[in-house]
């Protein structure tokens, strides 16, 4: 901590010397890049996406590309974005899984900054952030040396709404109906104006959220068996997101200053109801059990940010601050009424299992960064160093009651108190991670080139202190480091044609929950896990190369391949021990072992039909062919869960006559496969389409109406499960189930109004 201490206190050293004075010149300059309210929110024109200078390959997209069809949150946007796939459930778009790999490969930025996330993959869910605080959306398809090397698959980059992003303020309020027939709310606004010396945007949001889903799953002995039993499923996931995010820039003669933060606070219930019954047959007396999920929660994320920039010492030099925070409670109570546990139907000897679980999560970080910029000659010189401190607090205990029942679920007596938490092995840890990153860069512009050239040198220190290992293993401490060389190359063809090649090297640290070194019994099938602390990143070097074109004014379509060659691959392995469930089984223990390799074809496309004489008419379309390689005890596979392809296609149809517009979005997402040791899963997802029609009055105001999943797209998950590791070579299955689930239309009505 006094090394934070001591960078916190050198970065603010600038401010304290005090501020130069305000430069009318600089206002009017900023002053350009403020639109008005109506450009934003009552528009007649078709946004398209933006086309960037930069030499890094990056995608940009306006909150205006998808704000007609009233995405609620930033994963609602990232599905029409290329390559971007999710393995959640119907109408939820939560851990962005970019070219299809685990949200892990996938680095989550906030206005260019990490933030944490809940996840022991150090996944954050996109969900979290309402679709009314963002400016723009970033697809950075290649690491740079200026940014964290934790961008296996690239980088999301979230960038939200800041003072000079509009002049003017506006409300936003509406209904969503769900396929229960239930009407949840939404309202939210945002105000922008200057504010003394600057200028300053605050916003708000109150989202009711519901997800109505019903499940039904099959379960056989084996594929083409006997039905053993079915379930039936009900899964209403309902509550409320709050959000508040405000932002003050000051642009001065020589100097710039900005101060941001949000805050966005998830309240959920998520209710399961589950029937089970033998053979197939529902009723009485083929009535198995019946069990009661439920999960309260409630997760907040807040960050505050400070950038200052500052001409100085021949150049410009940056000093910024960061904090951030996720606080996550969730209370679980899970009761299971067994009817059926032998051939006699209730009421003869059956039970009730009651569990109980407390989850407690806090993850701060602070950040700080010191870097300076110049000219050298005819390039520019940036170099720096950024500084990381995380804490991470993981508290899990639970209890559980266990009676006998006389009585079936109609008639349901008191079963008795819960007893003490205790806690969970695995579950109780502090994981703290301080990093020291020095960074250099070389960019600047030739001709028809523009480059970027850069390292960069991630130093971590890692301390594991875990009350549920074996005594001696409690308190571990894992250093190491790594080199990220990139470099970029723009070649511009001609004013409308442009080829970019990207060369980096980046890293995907390892999973919480794989370096707390506690031994978890039966966790996978029958088989031990023991953590290893000692874990190593995986490290990859990847190449892209894309090839991009400019259509009239406005359109924009690319072509771009893409290389990764993965080392040092963590993968469960194991330790010829045998497991806590006796011969046959084993303990398992993740390591760095064997390779990978991803690849794909990504193309993107958004413009309008000019050249057919259709100005008013924008179309949009990105298809994503994915692929990977990875060998595990098994065989080969794909990496984990990684979707075959993304596509999406849609249009606008503005009718300016009219003050009208109408538009639909259709999107589908390719099988996916993942293989553990016990259990093998296949994914499928049904099409997803998507309509918006909407009336302008006016320059203030428009009403628009959006339907989502109008194609009742469900998702078919079927799982090959295995009680050990000979069993599931020789495929003698534990257990084969086929499951789907299904959430029905949604209906949103909103109007906005701009002040």
């Amino acid at each position: 901590m006094k090394k934070a201490m001591l960078f916190a206190v050198a970065s603010l050293a600038p401010l304290l010397a005090g501020a130069p004075a305000w430069s009318a010149d600089a206002a009017a300059d900023e002053a350009e890049r403020t639109k008005t309210v109506e450009e934003l929110v009552v528009t007649g024109e078709i946004t398209f996406r933006n086309r960037t200078d930069e030499a890094a390959p990056t995608l940009s997209y306006d909150l205006e590309y998808f704000q007609r069809f009233e995405p609620l949150t930033a994963g609602d946007a990232l599905k029409r974005v290329p390559s971007v796939a999710f393995l959640s459930d119907v109408l939820e778009s939560d851990g962005a899984r970019l070219r299809g790999l685990d949200p892990g490969y996938t680095q989550i930025l906030i206005n260019g900054e990490r933030v944490p996330g809940a996840g022991v993959d150090r996944s954050f869910f996109v969900d979290r952030i309402p679709a009314e605080l963002i400016e723009r959306v970033e697809v950075v398809r290649s690491s740079s040396a200026n940014r964290s090397g934790d961008a296996m698959a690239g980088a999301l980059n979230i960038v939200l709404r800041d003072g000079y992003t509009f002049d003017g303020g506006y409300v936003r309020a509406g209904a969503l109906l769900f396929s229960d027939d239930r009407v949840r709310e939404t309202i939210g606004g945002v105000f922008s104006a200057p504010v003394g010396p600057g200028r300053m945007v605050i916003g708000a949001n109150y989202q009711g959220r519901r997800n109505p889903k019903q499940k039904f799953s099959q379960r056989f002995d084996e594929p083409g068996g006997t039905l053993d039993n079915v379930e039936i499923q009900s899964d209403t996931r309902n509550g409320e997101d709050y959000s508040l995010n405000a932002s003050y820039d000051v642009q001065m003669e020589d100097s710039t200053l900005k101060l941001s933060g949000f805050f966005v606070r998830t309240d959920r219930l998520e209710d399961e109801d589950s029937y089970e019954y033998a053979g197939g047959r529902v009723g009485t007396a083929d009535f198995l059990t019946y069990n009661n999920n439920n999960v309260d929660i409630q997760t907040d994320n807040w960050a505050l940010q400070a950038r200052y920039e500052r001409d100085m010492a021949g150049g410009k030099t940056r000093f910024k601050l960061g904090y951030a925070a996720l606080s996550d409670k969730q209370d679980e109570i899970e009761e299971e009424y067994e009817y059926l546990r032998d051939t006699r139907p209730f009421p003869d000897d059956d039970r009730f299992t009651g569990d109980k679980t407390r989850t407690r999560l806090e993850d701060k970080e602070f950040s700080g960064e010191l870097s300076h910029k110049r000219d050298v000659g005819a390039a520019k010189l940036e170099f720096g160093v950024q500084y990381t401190k995380k804490d991470r607090d993981t508290d899990i205990t639970t209890v559980r009651n266990r009676v006998t029942i006389p009585n079936p679920p109609a008639a349901r007596p008191n079963l008795g108190a819960y007893g003490a938490y205790a806690p969970v092995v695995g579950g109780v840890n502090t994981i703290e991670e301080e990093r020291i990153d020095p960074f250099a860069m070389l960019s600047g512009e030739t001709g028809a080139f523009g480059w970027e050239a850069g390292v960069r040198w991630e130093n971590t220190d890692t301390t594991i202190k875990d009350a549920t290992a074996p005594a001696g293993a409690r308190n571990v401490k894992n250093d190491y480091s790594f080199l990220l060389p990139s470099a970029h190359l723009r070649w511009n063809l001609s004013a409308d044609d442009r080829i970019k090649l990207s060369v980096a090297r980046t890293v995907r640290r390892p999973n919480f929950n794989f370096i707390s070194p506690a031994l978890m019994e039966a966790e996978l099938g029958d088989n031990d896990l023991l953590g290893n602390p000692n874990l190593k990143p995986e490290s990859a070097w990847g190449v892209d190369l894309g090839f991009e074109r400019r259509l009239g004014t406005r359109g924009v379509a690319g072509v771009n391949v893409f290389y990764r060659d993965v080392k040092n691959l963590i993968e469960v392995a194991s330790t010829g021990q045998e497991g806590s469930e006796g011969p046959g089984t084993f303990v398992l223990q993740p390591r760095n072992t064997g390779d990978g390799s991803v690849w794909g074809v990504e193309f993107d496309l958004s413009t309008p039909l000019t050249a057919f004489g259709l100005d008013d008419t924008g179309v949009f379309l990105n298809y994503s062919w994915l692929d990977s390689d990875v060998k595990d005890d098994f065989g080969k596979r794909r990496f984990n869960d990684q979707a075959k392809y993304v596509f999406n296609v849609g249009f606008i149809q503005d009718l300016p006559n009219w003050a009208a517009a109408f538009g639909a979005t259709y999107r589908k997402q390719g099988r996916a496969f993942g293989r553990v040791i016990g259990e093998e899963v296949t994914t499928t997802y049904g099409a997803d389409l998507e309509v918006f029609v909407e009336k302008r009055f006016g320059e203030r105001y428009v009403v628009r109406l959006t339907g989502a999943n109008l194609l009742d797209s469900k998702k078919k998950e079927t799982f090959n499960k295995f009680t050990t590791i000979a069993d599931q070579r020789a495929r003698d299955f534990d257990e084969y189930e086929l499951e789907r689930e299904e959430a029905g239309p949604v209906f949103q009505l909103v109007a906005r109004a701009t002040f």
